[in-house]
């Protein structure tokens, strides 16, 4: 039985363009998206829709990072990041806005931009199945895509009010080119304070480049200037629970075993949340 199309995918469709044929729209067609050239897309039952051709990258999260980082979301613990990406967003554009969120994760980012955007609608584009089967109920007014940040993105020029990227895997080309000239790109990225406290017990985990800040600025640079920067620390009190969660839905979880995370000794009570959230304006 063919899939329905989704509410929120449908209200997206427009904006949408064949992987294939780049230039080509999209329409819907017994559960499937099509472009007039007869390339063909499934819709998942799920929600999502499967626009990733080839080879699907390995580097997506897996189910279990994508459970862990839903109950660490559902806690509150990053909801003042959330507020900012919100703020920053809403400051910029009007209410009826587009949201492009690559890399979207769960869509708990994306979701916060459209609560505070009564008339907005957001795509958000991930590799992860699991993060795509939540991005696809983050939000009513939410479609989600599956796609490979890295490719250009199967979305129309200027299609997006606001592009956020929230600890994410970056492409200021696609960006640029997909952002109006009045537009804003969100960039959210960790301190080098950021989680201090876990990765000073676990030396497994993926330490931050003291020199990233200066390469995420020479990217973006040709396509973008700053219009705001805000810094967000604060301290989070965890459970064990919560810890173990913080961890598994990182990339640093490859790194370390069950009996890593199983020591209490080795799980802190308290971290830091430190990150830059920055508003780019295109050049």
């Amino acid at each position: 039985m063919p899939v329905s199309l989704p509410p929120a995918l449908e209200r997206s469709l427009g904006l949408l363009r064949c992987p294939t044929c780049r230039t080509r729209r999209l329409h819907a067609d017994r559960g499937t998206l099509r472009c007039p050239v007869g390339h063909t897309f499934d819709i998942a039952r799920h929600g999502y829709a499967g626009l990733l051709t080839g080879t699907r990258p390995t580097s997506g999260d897996d189910p279990a990072m994508i459970q862990a980082r839903g109950r660490f979301l559902s806690t509150g613990a990053y909801a003042p990041v959330r507020e900012v990406v919100a703020r920053l967003a809403s400051d910029a554009v009007s209410e009826r806005a587009t949201i492009v969120d690559v890399g979207c994760g769960t869509g708990y980012y994306l979701g916060g931009v459209l609560d505070l955007l009564p008339g907005s609608r957001g795509v958000g584009l991930d590799t992860s199945v699991g993060a795509l089967r939540s991005a696809a109920r983050a939000h009513d007014r939410a479609a989600a895509v599956a796609w490979d940040v890295f490719r250009p993105f199967p979305l129309a020029d200027g299609a997006a009010d606001v592009v956020l990227n929230v600890f994410a895997p970056r492409n200021p080309a696609e960006f640029h080119r997909v952002l109006r000239p009045t537009g804003r790109l969100i960039v959210v990225r960790p301190t080098g304070r950021h989680l201090g406290e876990l990765r000073g017990l676990l030396p497994a985990m993926v330490t931050i480049d003291p020199a990233k800040e200066q390469r995420l600025h020479r990217a973006l640079a040709p396509f973008f200037e700053t219009a705001v920067t805000e810094h967000v620390e604060y301290s989070v009190t965890l459970t064990r629970l919560d810890a173990v969660d913080l961890v598994a839905m990182t990339p640093s979880a490859r790194h370390l075993s069950r009996a890593d995370l199983d020591d209490d000794g080795l799980l802190p009570d308290q971290v830091t949340v430190s990150v830059l959230a920055t508003a780019y304006r295109p050049r």
